[in-house]
């Protein structure tokens, strides 16, 4: 229902937006749907129906600076689905909250999300802290949003990339199931090349 049904939605919101065909009012009204919609179906994702089997833990949340949270919220209700232990920080996360819950939790993945450009340097102090304190080995970093792309993981040092919420399960998937630990030499990347 999440695939099929709010992420296919707010991806064709999303186009008719940028064609000028709907206005900031419908884009509002939609995201309010989609999040209403998640709130119902939340309870029945969790751990994905596997028994009480997780994947892997993940601490998501919007970065410092950004309060827009329809996409988090979309990733963190389809890796709920597929068997994560998600952890939803929330908006407006500062660089240390990540950092601290993900120790915290003990969490294999730390998930970044932002809308808007000027919160971007915050991803890079994620990770910069990470190293600083010489955690940075116990943790992936992902990151994903409008105005992030492949060269942008690459750049800051982050293990991957997804372009919608999709790609951020396939992912953590492919983080998780293979023999890799972090920080990779280059970021895994899903939905955009550049």
């Amino acid at each position: 229902m999440v695939n099929d049904s709010i992420q296919s939605a707010l991806e064709q919101v999303g186009q008719q937006f940028q064609s000028g065909q709907l206005y900031l009012p419908e884009l509002i009204l939609a995201g309010d749907a989609a999040a209403a919609s998640l709130n119902i179906l939340k309870p029945s994702l969790t751990k994905g129906g596997l028994g009480g089997v997780s994947k892997g833990k993940v601490v998501i949340g919007t970065i410092q600076g950004d309060l827009h949270d329809i996409g988090k919220n979309v990733v963190s209700a389809l890796l709920t689905a597929h068997g994560f232990d998600v952890i939803d920080l929330g908006t407006d996360v500062s660089p240390k909250k990540f950092v601290e819950s993900a120790q915290l939790e003990n969490a294999n993945i730390i998930a970044i999300s932002s809308l808007l450009t000027t919160a971007l340097p915050y991803h890079d102090d994620v990770v910069r802290l990470l190293k600083d304190t010489g955690k940075r080995q116990n943790h992936f970093v992902i990151v994903g949003g409008g105005p992030v792309n492949a060269d942008w993981a690459s750049k800051i040092g982050a293990d991957g990339y997804g372009r919608d919420a999709q790609d951020a399960v396939v992912l953590c998937e492919a983080l998780l199931d293979q023999e890799m630990k972090p920080p990779l030499k280059q970021p895994l990347c899903f939905g955009s090349l550049k």
